[in-house]
């Protein structure tokens, strides 16, 4: 899964000589967390997140006036509060290195550069979230079987023959090594919803062949 097709693309993004104040607000109206500080050519140069803003901005118990507290905003720049050379991940690598960039970077965000460093897009946990949503194919409910099988060459072929056998639609498969001193991993099958019977006969048979740890039904709605 390359980062090019899942990123936000057309990425708000600012020059370091605007103000604080204007990035606060375009972050506030456009509903985003961090802005890509770029040059006048669109390299990248640094990025903006609001906590950034959050910790430049005077205390709320600051003895300013409203003339003085708007005057020393205006006078900040992103260039004086944003983070330099930030962390970057190029169009042509993977959301999960993103993933992982951001999990222990813990950044909310990643700016996606090319091979010259112009800003190309953005990629977000939220962006991330639908990479997971998307691959698994939750949205359209179904069931998904967790079980675990042996790591060894052609252990999941007959797993995925029972369920094609018993007429099982398969929506996606993931599977995660559970340690490498077990030679086992564990293996999460989501198949579209099958009638009560066929169902029940699949589970009876799957349970006696191999090591299932569960069955989960998701009927996802919409959240209002």
């Amino acid at each position: 899964m390359l980062a090019k097709n899942w990123m936000t693309k057309n990425v708000i993004t600012l020059t370091p000589e605007r103000s604080m104040m204007k990035a606060s607000k375009l972050m506030k109206d456009k509903h985003i967390s961090s802005l890509p500080i770029v040059d006048e050519g669109g390299r990248i140069l640094g990025i903006v997140s609001d906590r950034d803003v959050k910790e430049a901005s005077p205390s709320k118990a600051t003895t300013l006036d409203m003339h003085e507290l708007y005057y020393l905003l205006s006078e900040i720049k992103v260039g004086d509060i944003m983070t330099r050379k930030p962390v970057t991940i190029r169009e042509d690598e993977t959301v999960e290195k993103a993933a992982v960039l951001m999990l222990e970077g813990r950044f909310g965000s990643l700016p996606v550069v090319d091979e010259d460093g112009l800003v190309t897009g953005i990629l977000t946990d939220t962006d991330v979230f639908n990479v997971l949503v998307d691959i698994t194919g939750v949205r359209s409910g179904g069931m998904q079987v967790g079980l675990q099988i042996a790591t060894s060459q052609g252990s999941l072929a007959p797993v995925l023959d029972c369920l094609q056998d018993n007429g099982a639609r398969i929506m996606s498969v993931l599977t995660r090594n559970v340690e490498d001193t077990k030679d086992i991993k564990d293996v999460y099958i989501r198949f579209r919803d099958m009638d009560k019977p066929s169902l029940k006969k699949m589970q009876q048979e799957m349970e006696s062949r191999f090591d299932v740890e569960y069955w989960v039904t998701d009927h996802v709605h919409p959240v209002v």
